[in-house]
């Protein structure tokens, strides 16, 4: 990430930003914030200027551990990925939105490979070769968006109404994670659901089943502060993980698992209704997991992975505009990108945030 001049001019005469203040992942333990240079945008890409970041799980994991799962960093990467914006500059092809209209992200970009890899069309977040805003499953690795110019893809664009709140907004990306989650329950009007796990992206479940139409949400979770979230959320109980009876007697027609912990999962296992499904959208660490795989074959449960979102994000931007989505009080912090290390320290610690924000 060289330093380039101040400024760089457009084809149309124009000045553009060259550089801009960055988060940046150099290896485990190693967060900075420094300048980094904005690439110029292609034909087919806007420059947006940033408003929000959201501090999101996998962004802690490639500060803390130098990977997420088992994308490791190899090179400094640029991080994030949960963005809003406005268009700054449209692309110089004509497509995607003009100048001025704000803007959320999809991060994705679907690659099918050598085709040796196989996947289902319709579910182009399974394509084996795809790329993530701010993953580093590939070499070269995908710069995220934590600056406050990015120059950006058309296709990944989403206007938004100039009327929702771009705070409100930023949730957008974590959202449509949570959408896919449900659609992956099948069902759910009129049957209980269990969320393990009420950090951001539990939290963001519960919201979207309250919106489905679940008679009963229980939501779970070590940490009190996380519970508060999901009640203001839609959660109809709460409960906290240590109380292991409780949470195996729930009974539940359908588990979404969030937490990411192999207990939590274990807890879905024993917690489901005979003949229910489990929805598992929380991260495990890669390896083998030791979890009660027996009770899930006499249970007949189905346990069925949820990987980020294909186009439910624009169904979340449509729920959240006809105000039909309430997510508000998953956001409890947000910090100026010159503070960003204490942001991150910040959303390292469920038992005091929710879903923490970068200004830029």
């Amino acid at each position: 990430m060289a330093i380039m001049d101040d400024l760089r001019r457009g084809a149309a005469g124009d000045e553009l930003p060259s550089l801009g203040l960055g988060v940046v992942a150099h290896g485990a333990g190693d967060l900075r914030v420094q300048q980094v240079q904005i690439r110029p945008p292609g034909p087919d890409e806007a420059l947006v200027e940033i408003v929000y970041g959201g501090i999101c799980g996998s962004d802690l994991h490639y500060w803390q551990h130098g990977s997420s799962g088992t994308s490791i960093l190899r090179a400094p990467m640029l991080l994030g990925h949960e963005i809003v914006g406005r268009v700054l500059r449209p692309a110089r092809d004509g497509s995607g939105p003009s100048a001025g209209t704000p803007v959320a992200v999809h991060p994705a970009r679907p690659d099918p490979g050598d085709g040796r890899v196989r996947f289902p069309a319709d579910r182009p977040n399974l394509s084996p070769a795809g790329t993530y805003l701010g993953s580093a499953a590939h070499l070269p690795h995908t710069d995220g968006a934590f600056v406050k110019y990015a120059s950006l893809p058309g296709r990944m664009l989403r206007p938004l109404d100039r009327e929702l709140p771009m705070r409100t907004a930023a949730l957008i990306e974590p959202a449509a994670v949570a959408w896919h989650a449900v659609a992956q329950a099948g069902p759910v009007a009129g049957r209980r659901v269990l969320v393990i796990g009420s950090g951001p992206i539990g939290a963001l479940v519960v919201a979207v089943l309250k919106r489905a139409g679940a008679t009963e949400i229980v939501a779970v979770d070590l940490h009190e502060h996380a519970l508060q979230i999901a009640r203001r959320v839609g959660a109809t109980h709460t409960m906290l993980a240590a109380d292991t009876a409780a949470v195996d007697a729930v009974d539940a027609d359908v588990v979404i698992e969030s937490s990411g912990s192999r207990q939590g999962l274990a807890s879905a296992i024993r917690a489901a209704t005979r003949g229910g499904r489990i929805v598992m959208v929380g991260m495990l660490p890669s390896g083998d997991q030791p979890i009660p795989v027996a009770t899930a074959i006499v249970r007949e449960l189905q346990l069925v992975g949820s990987f980020r979102f294909n186009d439910e994000i624009d169904e979340v931007i449509a729920a959240l505009e006809d105000g039909s989505l309430q997510i508000d009080p998953v956001v409890t912090h947000e910090f100026d990108v010159t503070d960003a290390l204490e942001a991150f320290q910040t959303a390292l610690d469920p038992a005091r945030s929710g879903k923490v924000l970068l200004r830029f």
